[in-house]
């Protein structure tokens, strides 16, 4: 196992405080922050527009915040050692490239875990819970579900600490848990 004391993953259900905890984490850091939005704007959805809203008025005047829906590899590549991100969050992230086919989501994926080996900077990343329900029965539900699934299990491997934020409790995983081991 190869943890990176950079990489900080909080998961958990939608609503639990998941964002407010990474925020308050980012905050700790004493160091110059980079909010990392991965969601697209979309002006026709006003529900989607008000909840951007809700994460930029908690965010601090001094937080720079950049709109990456895609090139999040390239964006970790010119971090440098002095830099907090703040990646809010992976399964918007992974919800902009379900119309991938597989041979290029793992490449993608790959370039992205492979990315995260090699920084310096500290990033933290917000990573929904999907799993915990039915089973999709829509195609695009299940490939969501999976891959957001497997990508959060392959960062909680390199990560120091991963979280589990539910009902708005903090659980640290690292200190509580013990990893899967590998195969």
């Amino acid at each position: 196992m190869n943890l990176n004391q950079q990489i900080i993953l909080i998961t958990g259900p939608a609503r639990s405080g998941k964002s407010e905890w990474a925020e308050f984490l980012a905050k700790k850091m004493n160091q110059p922050v980079t909010y990392v939005a991965t969601a697209q704007r979309d002006p026709n959805d006003l529900e989607w527009q008000v909840r951007i809203n809700q994460h930029q008025i908690r965010r601090p005047d001094d937080w720079k915040t950049v709109e990456v829906p895609f090139d999040l590899v390239s964006l970790l590549a010119l971090t440098v050692s002095s830099d907090c991100l703040l990646i809010d969050s992976l399964g918007t992230w992974v919800a902009n490239f379900l119309e991938q086919d597989e041979l290029s989501w793992q490449t993608i994926q790959n370039d992205l875990l492979l990315t995260l080996q090699q920084i310096s900077s500290k990033v933290i990343f917000v990573a929904e819970e999907t799993g915990w329900g039915i089973v999709p029965s829509y195609a695009s539900g299940r490939l969501f579900r999976d891959r957001l699934g497997t990508l959060t299990r392959k960062i909680s491997i390199i990560a120091h600490s991963v979280y589990l934020v539910t009902g708005g409790y903090v659980l640290n995983l690292s200190e509580l848990g013990q990893p899967l081991p590998s195969n």
